[in-house]
């Protein structure tokens, strides 16, 4: 069976129960064991032992008991036994060859009668729908059957094949993507809500169907020979060969996640085969496994990746095929397994991940399978996922083991008997200081923590249940009760008594049981005392809980009462309470606990689903109400439940803890037994949150996103204040459950294997045995052995600490004097992080110096590092650090651990996170060693600090040759320079001069040889060098020496040039001092420039020097007072609007008196004398640039021009540009000048039309529009519809619509005259109309005028066009109407008379009237002013009336055009009448 999920956790607190199989009195020992895989129903093959032969099959139930129909026996041995997969149908084939089939309704044999199969069966196996069965036997015979939906064989098999070698395995290929409709249909009717599910298409997918419907289950499977031989049978019953292995194969496996075929034969050989559709086959892999040929060997296929295999009888052997790995599993000796067994058999569990095998020595092991850690959270691999369990002891040699049912049973068959093994929860309780630890069935694991005394209890009876007081311990199983006594040091029977009951609780002396609608009170022999009656409408009890002197009840009718055990009867501390009333979707109470008052009844409860609610209920017996906390959403009730007063720096602590809380579960919840306000729950994973748990943590290295599975949480629960968090913590690895608390401590069962103490037992605490833990609450560590007064003292601190009343919290301990619980109270405050409880503490305390750390770190911005102080000065130097680190203060992580001694520790943090103070870690560790005497590793140290040039000759100053020998070897500059300046000061100038050269320190060379009197060697060096400071005090030597040469050539090396130039002034070296001067600073030019000044001598250099000094004015009066006109061009080069005004109007004077027209023009516009440059530009007709034209431009910004000035400017700018024909810089100037209309004139000259379209775009003015539509008129407007569409635009936009009818009008007049197309020549001349009488002129005469013309116009045309459409449907009435409007005066102004005699001269001419024809095309002649009648009527059509009437064509033709030339007059009008039309 698949698992519904692979996050196995190890196993909860539990034992195996062995059921025996009760046989039904017959001789034989079992040889086959099958479990169905859904029912709870055994079978049984068994061999008779007696001196007749034959065999039989029974059926058991899931406690061994026999089912008495389902028990046949045959004087032939029994070979196979398979369950149908869903049905209750048992299916057995016999050594004759005959099949036998078992059901509820007994057995049937004769759906595959005898002589059907010849031989033995040796394959019987059903496919996974159960929709076929195949059967074969030793003689090769394989037969496919078809199976009903009963389960029954219908009639004939669909396919026989006879194979002639003995057939051994079969393995059905698995079902292909997609759900066999028949079942999913039957689930979805019995309710499954899965099921129903996937026949809802919204809800299975998103778009997509919900499940794609392919063959029903797989119906396709493979068989193999005795010799090797694999075929492959089809679903009709075909077979076909697909391979052949070297040997015989031993067994067959399908890894379905890849397709792909196992075989492992019998010489342990495992090959990976995948078959083709088509039945070829391609061998993938082919390894040896471990082991040794012909031992008996077992192997299991699991977890889609994982072979299992057990055949050295050592150990069992896994092999991760996913991961290519292999590993081996061994029983320990430790645990309790015997040594020199051998493992004879193995089954795996995928439900739970339990790996069972089976010994020769009765013993069952078992692994657990966990694929996280319980507690980093961390994916396990390999070897590390198996945990091996405690051994279940058995008898006789285990030679078969089987998992099966949904109840996760396994069957072992022991060769004499065949045992059913359950599991079953351990049961344990814990209660006035004494646990219970179920251990065996019918073993128990007594403390008594008051006295100390730890026994063992063995009974009688197989344990499902145990309760415990300080004075007696009651076992039941379900049909008795057994009761023990505590005399002495230990335990004697009491008494037993019958009682069908699962549910019993202890007070006193009485024993509380359970029956239909009532509870016993029962004495501690069983005798009968007292009945507490519940109504029928109640229900019956089922849950029973004593608490102090309260007992109270649940039902299952979800019903809640209280007793008052108090008295001598038990009597109602309660009303029933009916929880259906007030929690909806409640299905059953899966627990009820109550406080030692009475007053509070904590409830869990599942849902109608059956699934765990992920609320705890509190039912407050006084106030009769009911709350609850969520832990899915981690918050309470809103009803009476108060969140506690939090400081800001402890709200972030809450949300973490509350975050924490949230996506649980609770799965025990427990009330203090003397405090009535303390309460804790056990809280696991939701199993969606802890599939992504284990998700990212198997994803993730780390575990900071990983929650812990199980929490243990504490409350404080009060009327007053609701329910409040007190604490939480995970439960530990070792820990299995918890089983109560009573302050000072939680109580805990551990699991088996662990270790005996308790790593968090506190020294001086009663000894804790192996199966019991206990843990101090985090209020009480170090007050575990407190007295009662400070006990409740402490208590009530927590409490009002936790409701934020530090008033209250304060009273409650100011009586305490003890020095150590305030120590204790302190270290509370570090996990609370209650620092303001810490001050109080450390002063009760007398701990000054931990008060002065406090108030210091109080600086800090963290909280985590205000609180790791006080870890530190309390000596808790692990939360220190942890807190430093959660925080991320890296920097005081590294002070802690230099504080602390760490020195590794704070050097690894500093490389990683806190490499600002890793060179300072390095010295002060580097301090701690030399303090403690290690000087080599100091040395180390000191140098990655970078301080090693001080350090170490300070540190090794007494032992020089050990510091010479270290300044060799480290070949530093600076160390080698240092030991120079020693050398020399112990007189030793050869040695020094040895070291300085090593170090390069040329300034000491030079000095120690000038010092020694060889100046020409300090020259060689500071030349070869050329070191300024070498140079520098060369040339002072020099100089000393009056060597003025050689000392103005290192001072220039030096480059003091300020020295050098005073040697040449003083020397008259007046060449020398211009270089220099060149190079020097702009003071030293100065000085040289007024030297050559003074001389008179070199003028030019005086001014090229006072110009490189930046002293223009200086230079240029004297380059006018000495006419050095090149000078004064390269000065006038570098002059900007920062020069001095008058300066620039000098130099344009002298570039205009020298002709050079634009140079001046530069220095004016420089001298921001804008209109000056711009009179002379014009005067001397220079081109204005682009680049000159924005030199003048003055900024909008500008303070010091007006804005007037710069428009004014602007617009003289443009004029200029304007006659000059740069159009666009015009455009350009005007527009930021705001004269939009002259700069449209401007680029309407410039003819660039896409530009044009542009500006009058972005300028917006109605001129601007007009001016570009009729610029846009005289365009070829006719071919470029763009252009009419902007000319419409531009005269709507400009208002214009008088010109805009013109245009209109204009538009008209070209249809009619160049394409004769009337209508749009109307639907134009509409416009036009419309577009006139929306005009606003002036003279509203005019309008009328032109109105009334384009009214006649309009209409003259809608009749022409009106006759164009009659012509088709009425020609006499449309001839009539030609008639009539050729009679109207002023035609022309509107239709063309050409037209109108085209359309009668075309008519006739296509009825045969050519005479009529010929005569309207004679009027037509004389009234057209050209006579060129071809313009208006087809040539063909001419031709033909022509040749009609006889008349030559030519002659006529000529005659016409003959008789109208000499009306030049008349063509010469409409020529020049055309024009402008043509021209717009």
């Amino acid at each position: 069976m698949a698992a519904s999920s692979q996050n196995w956790k190890e196993s909860d607190m539990a034992v195996y129960f062995d059921h025996r199989i009760a046989t039904p009195g017959i001789e034989g020992s079992p040889s086959e064991i099958a479990w169905h895989c859904i029912h709870p129903l055994l079978a049984v093959a068994s061999i008779s032992t007696s001196s007749t032969p034959g065999g039989s099959v029974a059926v058991y139930l899931e406690q061994g008991e026999h089912i008495p129909n389902a028990h046949v026996e045959h004087p032939f041995q029994p070979g196979l036994i398979s369950w149908h997969p869903s049905k209750r149908i048992l299916a057995v084939g016999w050594q004759t060859g005959v099949v036998t089939f078992w059901s509820d309704h007994g057995w049937d044999e004769h759906q595959i009668t005898g002589g059907t199969h010849q031989a033995e069966i040796t394959i019987l196996e059903w496919s996974s729908n159960g929709a076929r069965l195949i059967s074969a036997d030793k003689a090769g015979v394989l037969m496919v059957w078809r199976v009903d939906h009963h389960g029954r064989i219908q009639g004939q098999p669909l396919g026989k094949h006879d194979y002639g070698k003995h057939l051994v395995h079969c393995i059905f290929k698995p079902p292909a993507p997609g759900e066999d409709l028949v079942q999913l249909a039957k689930a979805a009717v019995s309710g499954d809500e899965n099921a129903l599910d996937m026949f809802n298409w919204r809800k299975a997918g998103k778009g997509d169907a919900p499940f794609k419907v392919g063959l029903q289950e797989g119906i396709v499977c493979f068989v193999s020979t005795t010799d090797g031989t694999v075929y492959c049978v089809g679903e009709k019953g075909k077979s076909l060969q697909v391979l052949r292995t070297d040997g015989p194969i031993r067994k067959l496996m399908y890894m379905e996640e890849k397709e792909i075929l196992m075989i492992v034969t019998e010489a342990l050989l495992l090959s990976q085969h995948h078959i083709g559709p088509d039945g070829t086959s391609q061998e993938l892999l082919k390894v040896k496994l471990s082991g040794k040929t012909g031992q008996a060997a077992e192997f299991i296929w699991a977890e889609r990746d994982l072979l299992i295999t057990v055949s050295d009888k050592a150990v069992v052997r896994l092999w991760d095929l996913d991961r290519n790995e292999n590993y081996a599993l061994t029983p320990d000796e430790h645990l309790g397994y015997r040594t020199r067994e051998s493992i004879n058999c193995i089954s795996y569990c995928e439900n739970k991940g339990i790996l069972a095998a089976g010994t020769s020595k009765g013993q069952v092991v078992m692994w657990q399978r966990a694929l996280v850690s319980g507690t980093g959270g961390h994916r396990l691999q390999g070897k590390n996922q198996w945990k091996l369990q405690a051994p279940i002891d058995l008898e006789g040699n285990i030679i078969q083991l089987k998992w099966g049912s949904s109840k996760n049973l396994l069957s072992v068959n022991t060769t004499g008997t065949v045992l059913i093994l359950s599991e079953q929860m351990m049961s344990a309780h814990f209660n006035q200081q004494v646990a219970a630890i179920q251990v065996a069935p019918n073993q128990l694991s007594l403390v008594f923590f008051s006295s100390g005394i730890q026994l063992m209890l063995r009974t009688d009876i197989h344990v499902k249940g145990v309760y415990v007081t300080k004075d007696v311990v009651v076992v039941w199983n379900g049909k008795h009760i057994s009761v023990f006594e505590l005399f002495g040091p230990s335990l004697r029977n009491a008494g037993s008594f019958p009682c069908d009951c699962c549910v019993v609780a202890v007070h006193e002396e009485s024993i509380y049981t359970v029956e239909p609608n009532r509870v016993q009170v029962r004495t501690l022999q069983g005798t009968v005392k007292q009945l507490l009656v519940f109504s029928e409408m109640e229900g019956n009890p089922c849950h029973l809980q004593i608490c102090g002197n309260f007992l109270a009840v649940g039902t299952d009718k979800a019903h809640v009462k209280v007793f008052d055990l108090s008295r001598r009867e038990a009597k109602p501390h309660s009303n029933s309470k009916n929880l259906a009333e007030y929690i909806p979707d409640l299905g059953s109470i899966m627990s009820l606990k109550c406080s030692s008052n009475g007053n509070n009844v904590s409830i869990l409860i599942k849902k109608v689903n059956g699934s765990p609610d992920s609320r705890v209920f509190f039912y407050d017996v006084e106030m009769d109400t009911i709350n609850h906390f969520d832990f899915e959403i981690g918050k309470p009730s809103s009803e009476n439940c108060s969140m506690p007063r939090l400081e800001e720096s402890n709200m972030e602590k809450a949300r973490s803890e509350m975050h924490e809380l949230m996506g649980r579960y609770p799965v025990s919840h427990f009330w203090d037994q003397n405090e009535p306000k303390l309460f804790v729950c056990e809280a696991s994973l939701a199993a969606s949150r802890k599939r992504q748990s284990n998700i990212t943590a198997s994803v993730e290295t780390s575990s900071t996103g990983y929650k812990v599975d199980v929490m243990v949480i504490t409350f404080f629960s009060t009327q007053e204040h609701g329910l409040l968090l007190q604490d939480s913590f995970p439960k530990m690895e070792s820990h299995e459950a918890l089983l109560g608390l009573e302050v000072p401590y939680y109580y805990f069962s551990k699991k088996s294997g662990e270790t005996e103490n308790d790593p968090e037992s506190m020294p001086g605490s009663p000894s804790v045995p192996q199966m019991v833990a206990r843990r101090p609450l985090r209020d009480f560590v170090g007050l575990e052995d407190c007295d009662k007064t400070t006990c409740d003292a402490m208590l009530n601190f927590s409490f009002y600490l936790t409701i934020g009343d530090m008033d209250e919290a304060f009273k409650s301990i100011k009586l305490i004097k003890s020095e150590s619980v305030w120590e204790n109270m302190a270290r509370m405050c570090v996990k609370t992080r209650r620092l303001d409880v810490a001050k109080v503490c450390l002063g009760n305390m007398g701990h000054a110096r931990g008060a002065r750390a406090l108030r210091e770190a109080a600086l800090e911005p963290e909280l985590d590092a205000r609180v790791a102080m006080l870890a530190v000065q309390l000596g808790m130097l692990e939360d220190a650090e942890r807190l430093y680190r959660n925080c991320k203060r890296f920097d005081l992580l590294t002070k802690f651990y230099q504080a602390s001694g760490q020195w590794e520790k704070a050097i690894e943090n500093a490389e990683a996170f806190d490499r600002v103070h890793l060179r300072t870690t390095y010295y002060n560790y580097a301090k701690h060693l030399e303090a403690v005497g290690d000087q080599h590793l100091a040395l180390s140290l000191y140098e990655k600090s970078d301080t090693h040039r001080f350090e170490v000759p300070r540190m090794l100053f007494e032992d020089l040759q050990a510091l010479e020998i270290y300044i060799n070897t480290t070949k530093d500059r600076g160390l080698w320079k240092w030991w120079a300046q020693y050398l020399e000061s112990q007189a030793d100038m050869d040695s020094a001069l040895k070291y300085y050269e090593k170090a390069q320190d040329y300034l000491s060379l030079v000095r120690v040889h000038c010092y020694l009197g060889n100046i020409q060697k300090a020259s060689e060096i500071a030349n070869e060098s050329g070191n300024q400071a070498a140079s520098y005090h060369l040339a002072r030597q020099y100089e000393a020496r009056e060597d003025v040469k050689q000392a103005i050539h290192f001072y220039t090396r030096a480059q003091a040039y300020n020295n050098a130039i005073r040697l040449c002034k003083d020397s008259g070296l007046d060449d020398h001092l211009m270089n220099l001067a060149l190079l020097s600073s702009p003071e030293d030019m100065m000085e040289a420039a007024r030297y050559y000044e003074e001389k008179g001598l070199h003028m030019d250099r005086a001014v090229m020097l006072y110009h490189k000094s930046g002293h223009f004015s200086k230079a240029v009066e004297l380059a006018f007072a000495t006419q050095q006109f090149s000078a004064l061009q390269l000065i006038a080069e570098e002059l900007d609007e920062n020069s001095d005004p008058a300066l620039l109007s000098r130099c344009s004077d002298f570039f205009i008196e020298h002709g050079q027209f634009q140079k001046a023009v530069e220095m004016l516009i420089t001298a921001k004398k804008y209109f000056e440059a711009l009179q002379l530009c014009q005067q001397q007709n220079l081109i204005i640039s682009e680049v000159t034209a924005e030199k003048m431009t003055v900024s909008k910004e500008s303070k010091e021009f007006s804005h007037d000035f710069r428009r004014e400017l602007l617009e003289q700018i443009a004029d200029c540009c304007l006659r000059q024909g740069n159009y666009h810089l015009a455009t350009k100037k005007y527009t930021q000048a705001g004269n939009k209309t002259k700069a449209m004139r401007a680029l309407l000259k410039s003819g660039d039309t896409e530009k044009i379209v542009f500006f009058t775009g972005v300028s917006r003015q109605r001129e601007i529009y007009i001016m570009a539509a009729n610029y846009l008129q005289s365009l070829d407007w006719r071919k470029d519809p763009e252009i009419m569409k902007n000319i419409i635009s531009f005269y709507t936009k400009g208002r214009a619509l008088d010109l805009l009818a013109g245009f209109y009008d204009a538009c008209a007049q070209v249809e009619i005259d160049e394409y004769q197309n009337y209508e749009k020549a109307l639907g134009a001349l509409t416009e036009a109309y419309k577009c006139l009488t929306k005009a606003k002129m002036r003279n509203q005469d005019e309008v009328e005028e032109r109105l009334g013309q384009l009214q006649n116009k309009l209409t003259t045309v809608k009749k022409f066009v009106q006759i164009r459409r009659l012509h088709e449907e009425d020609p006499k009435e449309a001839l009539k109407q030609c008639e009539i409007l050729l009679a109207e005066p002023k035609l022309d102004q509107a239709v063309r008379t050409g037209d109108v005699y085209a359309l009668l001269v075309e008519h006739h001419a296509r009825q045969g009237n050519f005479e009529v024809a010929y005569k309207y095309m004679e009027e037509m002649a004389m009234k057209l002013p050209s006579g060129n009648i071809t313009f208006y009527v087809n040539q063909q059509i001419i031709e033909a009336v022509y040749k009609t009437v006889g008349v030559p064509v030519k002659d006529n033709l000529a005659e016409r055009v003959q008789q109208n030339s000499g009306d030049d007059g008349v063509e010469v009008e409409e020529e020049v009448a055309e024009e402008p039309y043509n021209d717009l």
